[in-house]
């Protein structure tokens, strides 16, 4: 049975079951339910759903995440062709996108490798590889690697996607075990965007957050994390954070780069090549 105890003190599969829309695809979702180790509910409404507070479930679109019970917001999926990553990929601002000018696509013609080591749904992690970056992406929860793997697939069939998509590289594992045994400069930058640990309700707006916390927790190995990514990286490390939230515990970053909500923290470690 795989491992389901990186962050969350509740064991995954009491968190999660897997269940199929009419229009779904059973078979892979069962399939996919077995390889988890997820209880597998069938055919299923989520808003009738009571014994979990989050369904995988698998429907007409692909697989998606949903919240259970009356009044819960609508499915969150690995989405790169339509909806905000589609606006994005075609009126993203090139790189003057904050996440490409803190990883430095903007000093340098170099095609740069950038290891995302917490990737979650991989918006970021497409929007570099979509610049040009060849990307490595961890994600070390299953049920968020089963949905990223999902949405990478379902956007490697699109003709507008396909070239991106190649560019990535989604592997399986616990990045920061990776980084530790992997030596120096296995990366050109590493890219981190750990869960904070914050606790205010105001910041659980999105749908896309309230089912996180469901199923991932906090990173409370940011510091580790931190830490392994600053022996691997050869030029630099970027970490994502909330605006007003404290750097990572450790090394203080060089620089910052601030947007309205978030921000990304800068550890050079030398000059990107010109």
């Amino acid at each position: 049975m795989p491992d389901h105890s990186p962050v969350n003190s509740i064991p995954l599969e009491q968190v999660v079951a897997v269940g199929c829309a009419p229009l779904g695809d059973s078979y892979a979702a069962k399939s996919l339910a077995d390889e988890l180790g997820l209880t597998w509910l069938g055919l299923v409404k989520p808003k009738l759903v009571r014994d979990f507070p989050v369904l995988l479930m698998m429907d007409d679109q692909g697989l998606a995440l949903q919240l259970t019970g009356k009044g819960a917001p609508g499915p969150v999926r690995a989405e790169f062709v339509t909806g905000k990553m589609g606006y994005r990929r075609e009126h993203g601002g090139g790189t003057g996108q904050l996440v490409a000018r803190a990883v430095g696509l903007q000093k340098t013609k170099a095609e740069l490798h950038v290891l995302d080591a917490t990737a979650g749904l991989g918006q970021d992690a497409f929007v570099l590889a979509g610049l040009g970056c060849k990307v490595t992406l961890f994600e070390r929860n299953p049920v968020i690697h089963a949905l990223l793997a999902d949405g990478l697939a379902r956007a490697a069939l699109n003709a507008e996607c396909a070239a991106v998509v190649q560019r990535m590289t989604l592997l399986t594992g616990n990045s920061v075990d990776w980084l530790r045994k992997a030596g120096t400069e296995v990366a050109d930058v590493v890219y981190l965007d750990p869960m904070f640990p914050h606790r205010d309700k105001s910041a659980l707006v999105k749908k896309e957050m309230q089912v996180f916390r469901q199923v991932v927790g906090d990173d409370d190995d940011s510091e580790q994390l931190l830490e392994a990514a600053l022996a691997a990286a050869r030029y630099r490390v970027v970490v994502k954070r909330p605006r007003k939230a404290p750097s990572v515990t450790g090394l203080e970053p060089a620089t910052q780069v601030e947007g309205k909500s978030s921000r990304y923290d800068i550890y050079p470690l030398k000059a990107l090549p010109s």
